[in-house]
């Protein structure tokens, strides 16, 4: 079934499918892609940065960042096409993280797991604690 949503670029009203934007926009989108590509398609553009690319071409660094992560730019084609990390700006080719940032955040789950592990051996070892035994002293 048909869903109406507001375009997230352009704020209009549209039937949403497949994407998030309306057609138009999507049209806009691809006219972007088509001119970042052909400004990398040129022998002497295949070693452009992501602001040279944004500066010759006009196109938003967000959007060339967004095709990136769809894959429809390929890094291994255009090798110093790259975009921060999410967390500390550091230029990456793939995924959110740089290595060391995911290092960093698979550190600190390790030690939330241990943390947790040593809570709920506590928490068990206080429920074995709360124990009570009676001797019924009037027994024959």
């Amino acid at each position: 079934m048909a869903e109406l949503a507001n375009c997230s670029r352009c704020d209009a009203v549209f039937v949403k499918n497949i994407r998030d934007i309306c057609h138009n926009c999507y049209k806009k989108e691809e006219q972007d892609f088509q001119t970042v590509y052909q400004f990398l398609r040129k022998q002497v553009n295949r070693e452009a940065t992501l602001i040279e690319v944004v500066d010759a071409t006009g196109v938003e660094e967000s959007l060339i960042i967004k095709f990136i992560k769809e894959k429809r730019l390929h890094t291994s084609q255009f090798p110093k096409l790259a975009y921060p990390c999410e967390k500390c700006g550091t230029n990456i080719v793939s995924g959110k993280l740089c290595s060391s940032c995911s290092s960093e955040l698979l550190n600190e789950l390790e030690q939330h797991e241990q943390v947790e592990q040593r809570a709920q051996l506590v928490k068990e070892k206080n429920k074995t604690q709360n124990i009570y035994y009676t001797i019924d002293k009037h027994r024959k």
